[in-house]
């Protein structure tokens, strides 16, 4: 893999809490994300926001709990909410987390799905009631993300951290590309 070299022309004199090795935003060379520190953030959010489009075209963003497992990611939702009507007439999707400081975003695709057995398990661990302690388990008809496309870096080290994911069969690590931001 092949990597160019930039120096980042914005000045360094602004501070945001991100994570190592990225603290010293003045680099000159290219760092790309490890998968295995975007897989652990998709793994640890939240909350994801879903972004579908409706049939007129205009993008719908709307905020859901998941679990991402064997590099997809599930989650539920009514079927009457706009999210799933719209995913009814077209399955493309992209997900954000929450941060736009360590950024990670995922295109990919949406489909009904039945097989959420450990999907469950873990979101019923993940997702807990403060203050009754009872477990939620995956609400509504229950969706998976099959990604296509990720995107990751940090906000105060860009360009030199953002790397582009393509993604392979699901349960397969994808594969960073190099010098290709779109």
């Amino acid at each position: 893999m092949t990597v160019t070299t930039r120096l980042l022309r914005a000045p360094c004199a602004y501070a945001v809490d991100v994570t190592p090795p990225y603290q010293n935003a003045c680099m000159t060379e290219r760092i790309p994300t490890a998968w295995a520190e975007v897989r652990l953030r998709l793994e640890q959010a939240r909350n994801y926001w879903i972004v579908t489009h409706r049939p007129d075209g205009r993008p719908h963003a709307a905020p859901v709990w998941g679990v991402w497992l064997g590099g997809r990611l599930y989650f539920g939702t009514s079927p009457d909410a706009v999210k799933a009507r719209n995913l009814v007439a077209d399955p493309r999707v992209a997900v954000h987390l929450e941060s736009a400081d360590n950024l990670v975003i995922v295109e990919g695709t949406a489909a009904l799905t039945e097989d959420v057995a450990r999907a469950d398990e873990l979101y019923a661990a993940k997702y807990v009631l403060p203050r009754t302690g009872e477990r939620c388990g995956l609400p509504g008809p229950a969706w998976v993300v099959t990604p296509v496309i990720g995107h990751s870096w940090a906000e105060i080290a860009f360009p030199e951290t953002m790397t582009r994911w393509r993604f392979g069969p699901p349960g397969t690590d994808p594969a960073p590309e190099a010098n290709s931001y779109e």
